[in-house]
């Protein structure tokens, strides 16, 4: 089973969002695995909480700015 895990920080993607990355992700395995692997193939978009990762020896936080907004 073909198997793409994703991870983003919290409130940076809508729901919208993750639909398209999963269609997108699916239908580039596909590509490689032909059709057969559509069925089977996972996706799995994590949110991590601020604070919960790093970047350049610090302590991410998003910015208000990136959060995505629910049209």
């Amino acid at each position: 089973m073909p198997f793409i895990n994703i991870k983003t920080p919290e409130a940076a993607l809508t729901k919208a969002q993750k639909a398209e990355i999963v269609h997108r992700a699916t239908d580039l395995l596909v590509e490689y695995f032909t059709e057969a692997a559509r069925p089977h193939t996972m996706v799995l978009i994590e949110e991590v909480k601020d604070g919960g990762y790093g970047r350049a020896d610090e302590v991410f936080m998003l910015p208000e700015a990136y959060c995505a907004k629910e049209a």
